[in-house]
């Protein structure tokens, strides 16, 4: 089943048109989506469909500006549907909306290359912020991800950065040794610890470094949060493996854990290019 509508801004928004494509298989909710952005837009004509491999048809010949995406679809998942249509119809920005709402969904939603992340439950009050803030240029992180905390700023002194040039020996045989640089940080309470860490990660990500981010899966979604805040481009960084987050693994040896992390630094060095190991690594 196909059927569309455009969305045209409100005169006090000025008058630009977006061609949109939906995809969503259960009917109900399918009909509240368009409820909701009717109310939000003069609807004109919207592309709807209802299972993945649809949809990626419908994406490479409309070429939409917007889609909104579930995960759980017939035929096809969403988030291979995506990947297809990332290939197909680049320039198309997607909005994953799903009853998911685990960090690692999210985390793999932006490596593939999606702009935004609603839970269905929250798709009421989060939907229209979400179209927005992705037609803006920004990323938005459903306030229903598994782990998400407030992002409002925390007025207190946050230590500084963990070293300023952070610096690991290396791993990679035609490298010269770099001496390490380690350095160990207390934290009074959660807040401040996530404070501290974003500010960590913006300045290595600032400094085109490559950061590896190991924490508890509440940390990460909170973690995303706050860089999405503070104008971060986390989906970019994911996708250009300068941003890599791992849940704490308790389920590693030591010695499998240091296998998987040296792994990764010599991935995220590669990423981050230049004749240094340039990995920021909390």
């Amino acid at each position: 089943m196909t059927f569309g509508f455009n969305l045209t801004r409100g005169k006090l928004l000025g008058t630009s048109t977006i061609q949109v494509l939906l995809v969503e298989d259960y009917e109900p909710f399918r009909r509240f989506l368009i409820s909701t952005l009717q109310n939000r837009w003069e609807v004109q004509d919207i592309r709807v469909v209802s299972d993945g491999l649809e949809a990626v048809r419908e994406a490479q010949r409309l070429q939409p500006d917007l889609i909104l995406l579930d995960i759980g679809l017939p035929n096809l998942n969403g988030f291979e549907a995506a990947r297809q249509i990332r290939t197909l119809s680049p320039a198309s920005k997607i909005i994953f909306v799903t009853q998911e709402s685990s960090a690692d969904l999210v985390q793999e939603a932006f490596s593939i290359g999606a702009r935004g992340y609603v839970v269905k439950a929250h798709a009421g009050s989060e939907l229209i912020a979400a179209v927005e803030a992705v037609r803006q240029g920004r990323l938005f992180v459903s306030a229903g991800v598994a782990g998400h905390k407030s992002t409002d700023a925390v007025d207190a002194q946050v230590p500084e950065p963990l070293c300023h040039e952070e610096a690991l020996p290396s791993l990679v045989p035609t490298k010269a040794e770099i001496t390490p640089c380690h350095a160990v940080q207390f934290y009074s309470d959660d807040a401040l610890f996530l404070d501290g860490f974003t500010r960590f990660i913006t300045a290595a990500l600032k400094a085109e470094k490559a950061v590896i981010v190991v924490a508890t899966e509440s940390h990460r979604a909170s973690l995303l949060q706050r860089l999405q805040a503070g104008g971060v481009d986390v989906a970019a960084a994911i996708e250009r493996k300068r941003y890599i987050s791992l849940d704490v693994p308790d389920m590693f040896s030591p010695v499998q854990f240091a296998k998987v992390v040296g792994d990764l630094v010599v991935e995220a060095a590669k990423a981050a290019g230049g004749g240094h190991l340039r990995v920021a690594a909390g």
